[in-house]
């Protein structure tokens, strides 16, 4: 199995370029399916993130209330660090144990990771590293636009995440996202076909 980084910043497209790869019989673990899974109720993370920023952020049905922990993470960096140190532990494992369930089979995995690191690349085995990406103002636009964020939000989560420069450091391939789905599609079909014949090299 073809263990394949999939990167990008919030607004980039990552989700999108995705969707577009499951469509072309790629399997997909995306950890942000696995960071909701993980502060489910009943979960220690939950009680490790009421533990640090209070009840507030539970609903009233002891779900977590995602806005309201975005509102008092993501104010700086402390904050920040706070939140990812509580998460990201139980994300990994959960990563580590999907890596592990594939690695006999044949094929292409996705492992889509918005904040990957060279030690997920080492930890996950990862083959290859797609970073999607697209212009700061670009990503901004997308997040008021089609996700309802204010610009001020928007602006302080694009903050928060890696640099452009950190993210590109780590690329085997780049998918540049700065026109419409049409132009995604085309270069998402050119790199399936590239990453076809990793797989292939891997057997």
């Amino acid at each position: 199995m073809l263990a394949v980084g999939l990167t990008g910043g919030i607004g980039a497209g990552k989700s999108a370029l995705a969707d577009l790869y499951v469509a072309r019989g790629a399997k997909l673990v995306d950890s942000d399916i696995i960071a909701r899974e993980v502060v489910e109720p009943g979960t220690e993370t939950l009680a490790q993130l009421v533990d640090r920023f209070g009840d507030v952020i539970l609903q009233d049905d002891g779900t977590l209330h995602r806005q309201r922990l975005a509102d008092l993470a993501f104010v700086d960096t402390q904050t920040v660090e706070e939140l990812n140190a509580i998460i990201h532990p139980a994300i990994r494992a959960e990563l580590a144990a999907q890596r592990q369930a594939i690695r006999e089979q044949a094929g292409v995995c996705i492992f889509a990771i918005p904040l990957l690191t060279t030690d997920h690349t080492n930890m996950l085995d990862l083959h290859k590293i797609i970073v999607v990406d697209c212009p700061v103002d670009i990503a901004i636009h997308r997040l008021i636009s089609h996700r309802g964020f204010t610009e001020v939000d928007a602006a302080a989560r694009v903050a928060s995440q890696l640099s452009r420069e950190e993210r590109l450091e780590l690329a085997d391939y780049v998918v540049m996202n700065d026109g419409d789905l049409a132009a995604l599609e085309a270069q998402a079909d050119t790199l399936w076909q590239q990453l076809l014949k990793d797989a292939e090299l891997l057997g």
